[in-house]
């Protein structure tokens, strides 16, 4: 039995809600994806609030003009701004990859020993990189680093993943949720999988409908009391 069966096993018994998620979808796979940690949030900068076609256009073209894979960071440093510029990157994102190169080069994001440091230190590492929020780092703890207990309650694919499952009328808010993941640990990656599978593939709940308020009688009512003219 693999582990992935036994994460699955365990959210199903912790909250029986995922198991029909759990028995119509396979188990979830990570595969690390290609290239190296720099490499992997070089690309996810590069592809902040662009459509996936773009995004893969202007990827390719910063990567040629790096001078092609893989791309370390100091090639990044050794660029101008007017050569990342040229090849699509607006001005605020030159400035959020130059830092990120800068950060991989003094240490301040590791490059040889991520795999020794907790979910919450790499976090608080990447958090410091321009342009680089949370979001961004816990999708690159899960899967980059195919950490098992990510839980990214801000993604707005889980929180209505999650209200699918649950046959909620509305997601729960990033707070509520993390309260609500606690006793998935520590198997959260695999919970958060299922949600953007539900959402994937579970009809989104009916909303409630009001019940109707009980007609109000005519007869044996008085109205109230109006004063007599003259």
């Amino acid at each position: 039995m693999t582990r992935l069966d036994a994460a699955t096993r365990y959210i199903v018994k912790a909250d029986p809600a995922f198991r029909h998620i759990a028995e119509t979808n396979p188990p979830m796979e990570l595969r690390r994806e290609a290239g190296s940690a720099f490499e992997s949030l070089l690309s996810a900068i590069v592809f902040q609030q662009l459509a996936g076609a773009a995004a893969r256009a202007i990827h390719g073209r910063v990567v040629t003009a790096l001078g092609g894979e893989p791309v370390a960071p100091e090639a990044v440093l050794a660029a101008t701004p007017q050569t990342l510029r040229a090849a699509g990157l607006s001005a605020n994102k030159v400035l959020a990859v130059t830092d990120l190169a800068a950060k991989f080069v003094d240490g301040t994001v590791p490059t040889h020993d991520l795999d020794e440091l907790s979910d919450d230190e790499i976090v608080a590492r990447l958090v410091t990189v321009r342009g680089v929020g949370r979001w961004t780092a816990e999708m690159f703890l899960l899967f980059q680093l195919n950490r098992p207990d990510v839980w990214p309650v801000d993604d707005l694919g889980v929180r209505n993943g999650w209200a699918r499952i649950h046959a909620m009328a509305a997601p729960p808010m990033p707070k509520a949720l993390q309260i609500l993941g606690e006793i998935l640990r520590p198997y959260r990656s695999t919970a958060a999988w299922y949600c953007w599978r539900a959402v994937a593939s579970v009809p989104v709940p009916d909303a409630p409908v009001p019940a109707a308020k009980p007609a109000v009688r005519a007869a044996g009512r008085r109205s109230p009391s109006r004063p007599k003219k003259g």
